[in-house]
C-alpha cells in the first residue's frame, strides 16, 4: 500500500470536513421556524458554532499538508472554495436570518455583498499565488541563483485585505455573545447591515493584516504568547467567552488599520516599485488593479 497516497488525501478530509461545518450551518439556518423540536435561538447557536468547527478544520488542514509535505494545486484550489461556502455562504446568511431580515431586499443585498467580497479575495489570493510560484518557475528556467537570505531584505508576513475567516468568525461571535447574555432579537438591524459592510470592505481592501507566521519563537515570544493564552481562557471562562473572541478579533483588525495610517506612504511607494519591476501585462494587470491586488508576498 501506498501511504504517500494516502498523506495527500489527509489535508483535503480537513478542509472537506469544513465543507461539512459550513453546509450544516447553512441547513440549521435554513430549519428556523420550521423544526419543532429546536427553538430557533437554539438553531442560530448551532449553526454559529458549525462554522467556528469549520475554522478550526480549515486552520489544521494547511499545517498538515505542510507537515506531510503534500501540499498541491488542488489543495490550494479545493481550499479557497471550501471557504466560499464556509466563511462566505454560510455567515451571510447566518447573519440575514438573524439580524438582517427585518431589512428586506436591502438585508439580502447586504449579506450578497459579504459572499461576493469574501469570492473576491479569495480569488485575488490565487491570482497572486500563481504569479509568485510563475515568477519562481521563470527565475529557475533561466538559471538564475536563489536570492541571498543574508541580503535580501525579509519583509514581515502580511495579509492583503482582511482574511475571510476572520470576517465570518466576527458574524459569528457576534451571534454567539448576544445568544450568551440572552438576547432573542436584534434591536439596530441597520448597525448589523453596517458592521457587515464595513467587514466585507475590509477584504477586498489594500490593507495589510500581519499574520504572525514569521514570528520567531524565543524565550521572550513564547512567555507572551502563553501569557496571552492563559488569560484569554480564563476571561473565556469567566466572562462572556463570545464576547471576549469579539474583543480579541477586533484588537487584530483595530492594529491593522493603525499599521495601515502609519506605513500608508512607504507600503504604496514599495507597491509602485515592485509593479514596475515586475511589469505585467496591460490586461492581466488590469485585472489585479480591479481586484485592489499588487504582486507583492502575500498569505491567505
Amino acid at each position: 500500500m501506498d501511504f504517500r497516497k494516502t498523506y495527500f488525501i489527509l489535508p483535503n478530509l480537513f478542509t472537506l470536513a469544513s465543507v461539512f461545518c459550513g453546509l450544516y450551518s447553512i441547513v440549521l439556518t435554513a430549519r428556523l421556524g420550521h423544526d419543532g423540536g429546536s427553538s430557533d435561538e437554539e438553531l442560530l447557536y448551532k449553526a454559529a458554532l458549525a462554522i467556528v468547527l469549520g475554522l478550526l478544520f480549515d486552520g489544521a488542514d494547511g499545517r498538515i499538508a505542510r507537515l506531510t509535505k503534500t501540499q498541491s494545486d488542488l489543495g490550494v484550489q479545493l481550499d479557497s472554495l471550501a471557504d466560499v461556502i464556509t466563511f462566505g455562504v454560510a455567515p451571510a446568511i447566518l447573519v440575514y436570518r438573524w439580524g438582517l431580515l427585518e431589512l428586506g431586499h436591502a438585508g439580502l443585498f447586504v449579506a450578497f455583498v459579504f459572499t461576493a467580497c469574501g469570492a473576491l479575495r479569495l480569488a485575488r489570493f490565487n491570482v497572486l499565488e500563481m504569479r509568485e510560484q510563475q515568477a519562481k518557475a521563470a527565475s529557475k528556467a533561466a538559471g538564475e541563483p536563489p536570492a541571498d537570505a543574508a541580503t535580501t531584505k525579509k519583509k514581515p508576513a502580511q495579509f492583503i485585505g482582511l482574511p475571510i475567516p476572520i470576517a465570518a468568525n466576527m458574524i459569528v461571535a457576534l451571534v454567539l455573545a448576544n445568544h450568551a447574555v440572552g438576547v432573542t432579537e436584534v434591536s439596530n438591524h441597520a448597525a448589523i447591515a453596517g458592521f457587515v459592510l464595513v467587514l466585507s470592505y475590509l477584504m477586498i481592501s489594500r490593507v495589510r493584516f500581519r499574520s504572525f507566521k514569521d514570528l520567531t519563537l524565543t524565550k521572550r515570544s513564547v512567555t507572551v504568547i502563553v501569557l496571552v493564552l492563559a488569560l484569554s481562557v480564563v476571561t473565556f471562562l469567566r466572562v462572556n467567552g463570545p464576547a471576549v473572541l469579539i474583543g480579541m478579533l477586533s484588537l487584530f483588525v483595530v492594529l491593522g488599520l493603525a499599521e495601515e495610517v502609519v506605513f500608508y506612504r512607504r507600503r504604496r511607494r514599495e507597491e509602485l516599485a515592485e509593479t514596475r519591476a515586475d511589469e505585467p501585462d496591460d490586461d492581466e494587470h488590469e485585472v489585479l488593479e480591479e481586484l485592489g491586488a499588487e504582486p507583492v508576498e502575500t498569505a491567505k
